[in-house]
């Protein structure tokens, strides 16, 4: 009689154990073809950063652009805007910014808070 805890405490473990195995090695969640519009925010930043920094190397605006309308879009310059502000804001690195600075820039949008990272080398 009273055995019944112990059974369906038995049948807990058995039913995670096989959950996490049928979702982790049988019947893996497989993403293909996500847009990168719906990264995490940190991974957002980070493309940003990863789009300014190629930018800065290969000096191809456009595929930065397509790069960036994959992430946002509908105004892609204002999300690379809003990043730098917050670096500044967060006191981010300076180069990071700047990267930003120049990127919004050759896409033909600056602001006040983004123009010191624009007179010379960060």
């Amino acid at each position: 009689m009273r055995r019944w805890p112990v059974w369906a405490a038995v049948g807990v473990a058995i039913g995670l154990a096989l959950g996490f195995a049928i979702g982790w090695w049988l019947w893996p969640a497989k993403y293909t073809n996500t847009p990168p519009s719906v990264l995490r925010q940190d991974y957002y930043d980070d493309y940003l950063l990863m789009t300014a920094a190629a930018y800065e190397v290969e000096g191809n605006l456009k595929q930065a652009q397509e790069r960036l309308i994959a992430l946002a879009p509908k105004k892609p310059v204002v999300s690379v805007i809003e990043l730098a502000e917050r670096l500044v804001k967060t006191g981010g690195d300076p180069e990071e910014i700047a990267r930003l600075a120049r990127l919004a820039q050759a896409m033909g949008t600056t602001t006040s808070t983004l123009a010191p990272y624009l007179e010379g080398p960060p």
